[in-house]
Parts: structure tokens; sequence; C-alpha cells
């Protein structure tokens, strides 16, 4: 039997012409592979833990090759290139047989297949996906499943402990972050980090503000619900944090910013995964003990935040090993705790019962420092919800999302370009328009 290929070339985006033109990546086999071996086709993003991937390719795809006398390609882009990819993938109807998006996927629902079987093996094997799970990869406008979710990083709180122990202030909830993180500005000038830049930690950090304020893109019928009391108290309390807690760069952040904010010392707080902690330990820094974890803070109406990004896979309908692509996603649920723990608690599974230990797990992280820092991590899923909370991640929420609408709302308002009420108006009523096109479309 011929091994398994993993190729780990990060390539550059590829245009529609391009991938037409039948552009591939090269292969380096160690033999001639036999010529009724299968292949599959993976584009994947290059993980923010090494571990991960070193365990994806050189183990489960490797064993789930030869088991399946498929030759795997793997092929790696940098998570920003992962959308341009599967547009230009979708223009020339050939690429991969499965991608991976780490945002909302509906705006796909035509160039794809229907993962419902997918589901309803893995849950047969493996019990029940967490309800957020479906709500982000299930339309029940058109009853098709336009992705499939094995996995979601957890939305947590990092913080620097000795800071805000100094003022004796917790950011347990979105008063303490205002009124503590305005105290170390002025003690230690060390400010928040809440990315207000078009970029994707601002769309899922605004969204945590406004959720957990009572606000919401949607209500649970997936009508358009932008304009209310709720979201002006967001807007508001955002613009409060910019103007007297918060540093003014965030403005101007990429997707790795705030990660070098927390890390360089330069900042008390930011949102995101438990990427920065991990970093923390793995470069040794010195103030890794220092950096600590939280839940979602609490806000007026409850304590939610859609996850720091979902693991949403996708089958073309022009895919040439569907069947493959099929049951490799349902063997890969398999290995969620594997993957839980090569990922170092960022691939935290869709399907609880996968890792049933979970929250022993997370409390006997060995040598990390102060001891329990991980343990918050066993009710992740109470605190996490879909894009689009309290309706399903739709195609209008998709687009809203990839135009950046909520960041640019909150920033105008909080740098005073315009009144918070101005920009929730011109908001909604962009929100309105695209609501209205993909109902007139047939998806909602």
């Amino acid at each position: 039997m011929s091994k398994a290929i993993v190729s780990r070339r990060g390539l550059l985006s590829v245009g529609a012409s391009a991938l037409a033109a039948g552009l591939a990546p090269a292969i380096i086999s160690p033999g001639r592979a036999r010529a009724q071996q299968k292949t599959l086709k993976i584009l994947q993003f290059k993980h923010f833990v090494p571990s991960f991937d070193e365990w994806f390719n050189g183990t489960f795809v490797k064993a789930w090759g030869e088991k399946n006398d498929t030759e795997v390609i793997v092929d790696y882009v940098g998570l920003a290139d992962i959308g341009g990819r599967a547009k230009a993938e979708i223009e020339a109807r050939r690429g991969h047989d499965l991608v991976i998006v780490l945002a909302p996927t509906a705006i796909f629902e035509d160039h794809v297949i229907d993962h419902r079987e997918i589901y309803e093996e893995s849950e047969r094997k493996y019990g029940k996906a967490i309800d957020f799970a479906i709500r982000s990869t299930y339309n029940p406008k058109t009853n098709k499943y336009f992705a499939f979710f094995p996995a979601y990083q957890p939305n947590v709180i990092s913080y620097r402990r000795d800071l805000w122990d100094t003022v004796q202030v917790w950011p347990d909830n979105w008063a303490n972050v205002l009124g503590g993180g305005r105290q170390i500005r002025l003690l230690h000038d060390k400010p928040v980090g809440l990315s207000l830049a078009p970029e994707d930690n601002s769309n899922y950090t605004m969204r945590t503000i406004m959720y957990c304020f009572g606000a919401s893109e949607q209500d649970a019928d997936g009508n358009p619900a932008l304009k209310s009391q709720a979201m002006l108290e967001a807007i508001k309390y955002v613009k409060a944090l910019y103007d007297e807690a918060m540093s003014k760069d965030v403005l101007t952040w990429d997707a790795a910013s705030n990660n070098r904010f927390m890390l360089n010392g330069e900042g008390s707080l930011t949102l995101d995964t438990v990427s920065i902690a991990r970093a923390s330990e793995n470069m040794k820094l010195p103030l890794a003990n220092d950096l600590q974890l939280a839940k979602v803070p609490a806000g007026p109406a409850r304590r939610i935040g859609p996850a720091f990004s979902f693991f949403n896979y996708l089958i073309w309908t022009f895919a040439e090993n569907i069947d493959g692509a099929k049951q490799f996603l349902v063997d890969y649920i398999g290995q969620s705790r594997e993957a839980f723990l090569a990922s170092r608690f960022q691939n935290t599974p869709a399907f609880p019962d996968t890792v049933p230990d979970l929250a022993t797990v997370v409390a006997d992280d060995a040598g990390v420092g102060p001891p329990g820092k991980y343990e918050l991590l066993a009710d992740v899923a109470s605190w996490t919800t879909n894009v689009g909370d309290p309706g399903y991640t739709n195609a209008a929420i998709g687009e809203i999302f990839h135009a950046g609408l909520i960041p640019k709302m909150f920033a105008r308002a909080a740098t005073g370009q315009v009144e918070p009420e101005e920009a929730l108006d011109q908001a909604d009523k962009e929100a309105r328009q695209i609501f209205q096109k993909w109902t007139e479309r047939g998806t909602l």
C-alpha cells in the first residue's frame, strides 16, 4: 500500500484563471501511487499552534490515507487567504475536496453539497453535536447543511492579573472592564485592547459586547433587528471604553495585533482565544504566570459571545472525491480528543461526548502557571454561541460579517465621526438592504 502524501507548502492565493488553467501543487512522492488509488485534496489554514499541524499531518492524515488507500494532499495557506482561495475555486469550478473556513459560510450554500449525512453519521457514532454548531451550518429555509462544524475556538478574556490586582477589580463583567481598565491605564499606562479594525477579531469582539448587552443583528426568526435600545447602549459603552481605557491603535489592528499587544507587555486586557496564554508559555515570557484567563464578561443582559472562530469544512458540489471527504470528516470527529490535545485546547470539540473527560483534562494541564489556568474551559460552551444569535448564521449574517458592518458601526461612533444614534441608523439601513437581497434570492 502506498503511503499517504502530505504537502506542507504554504500556497499563495491563486486566482481563478490560474486554477482554471490547471495549476496544482507539486507532490513529492516516495513512489508511484497505484493507478486505482484515490486522492483527497484538503485546503487547510496554518494553525496557531504548530503542534496541531504536526499531529494532523504526521499522525491523523497519514494513518487515514493508509487505511483508506488514499493519497491525501494537504495544502496550507495563511488564515487571511482562505476566503479568497474559496471564491477562486468556486469561480474555476475546481480545486480541493475539502476546504476549511473559519468565518460564516452560508454565502457559499449554492456551491456546496448538503452535509447532512456527515452530521447524521457523526451523531450516530459519537453523540449529538452542540446546538450552536447546527445553527452555524444549517439553513432552515432550504433545509440544507451548508458546512460541517467539528470544532471551535473558545472566546475568553486574557488579562494581566498583576495589574488588575493593583486596583482590586477583576474583569468578570463589562462594567468592571471599563472601570478597572480606566484605573490601570491611569496608574500603569497599560490600556485595554479590543479591536475596532476591519478584521475578524473585531467582528467577534464587538458581537460579544452587543450580545452581552442583549442586542443582535437579527431576531430568532431571522428578521433584521439591529436597531434597538440595547444596541445603542452597547455602542455608547464601546465609545466610553475607547475614550477612557483603550489603546487608540485598535483602529488599525490586524488579526495578530492583540496577541502582540499582550505578549509585548503593552496592555492589560484583550478578548481572544487561549492562544495568547499558550504563546507566552511557549516563549517562556516573564509575564506568562501573570497572564490569566477569564470567561466572557457578563453584560446587562447575559454572559455570551460567539466562538472566536468556527472550523467550518466545506465540500464543493464539484469536488472530485466527495465520498472520501465525507468519510474523512466522520473519522476526524472520532479523533476530537486527540485534536483537542494537539491544539493545546484551541480546537474545542463540537461533539462533546468525544471528550467526556474534558473538565479533568483542562484542570490537569501539567507545567502551567498558575495551576488551574485553563479550568474555566470546562464549561466554555455555556457562554459560547454562533454568529447571528439568537437566530441561525444565515447568508445575510454572513455578508454583514464579511463586510465588517458591525466593527465599522462601533468605530465610527467610538471615534466621534458620528453620534451613536447616527452610526446605528446607518448600519441598520445597510443591514436591512442585505437581508432584503437574500430574502429575494429565496435563501431567507
